[in-house]
């Protein structure tokens, strides 16, 4: 399998989120995992992370700087953290969008609008939230830098806990206010619970909506 000539075809963030949205949902139901591009392509699935990683190798081969995002819910929360692949995009490259694998019809792909990381980072808090309807998503890194990771991880046959490990404890900004309690922020009504139900693939375990 030639994963370089794989990823060279993916110049564009729109390809990238295409072949993403083409994989099934990795569930990790045989234990927890962090695939290398290269293991996405072997098991033909990817969770967030995954995905992200994936898109970042794309972006690193087309001559994009690879960039993630990591979106950082409550210690308390039910629900899950989620990852970003960043890129920038319109004239001069000054805007910023993501590529997104996930499995529910919200935190999804972003076109290159936003003029920062916050502005974009801040589109996905009114869709975050559990099934509780409780808005969940708190903090967000900055933009995370994976050259000096090298390439070797693009083919690794070993998880990449090194490179997940220091997107975690990479510095995160909190969204909202210092002191705001989450009494102060309402809840998402039924019908938008409703309307985040919907998945492209089945599972047994369903936490939140990533």
């Amino acid at each position: 399998m030639d994963i370089y000539k794989i990823l060279k075809k993916l110049d564009t963030p729109i390809k990238v989120q295409n072949f993403l949205d083409g994989l099934p949902v990795n569930f990790e139901k045989h234990g927890e995992t962090c695939y290398s591009p290269l293991s996405v392509l072997k098991h033909k699935k990817a969770h967030c992370m995954e995905g992200a990683l994936f898109a970042s190798a794309a972006f690193m081969i087309n001559g994009r700087e690879p960039m993630l995002m990591h979106l950082r819910t409550g210690r308390d929360s039910r629900d899950d953290d989620h990852a970003l692949a960043l890129f920038r995009g319109g004239k001069g490259n000054k805007y910023w969008g993501a590529v997104s694998k996930t499995n529910h019809p919200v935190l999804r792909y972003r076109d290159a609008i936003y003029a920062s990381p916050r502005e974009l980072a801040m589109s996905y808090f009114h869709e975050y939230f559990d099934k509780f309807g409780n808005k969940t998503l708190l903090y967000y890194s900055r933009p995370f830098r994976i050259k000096k990771f090298g390439t070797d991880w693009i083919t690794s046959n070993e998880n990449l806990w090194h490179i997940d490990d220091a997107l975690n404890n990479s510095p995160h900004i909190r969204i909202t206010p210092k002191g705001m309690r989450a009494g102060e922020l309402r809840r998402a009504s039924k019908l938008e619970r409703r309307a985040t139900e919907m998945v492209e693939l089945k599972k047994t375990r369903n936490k939140g909506i990533i």
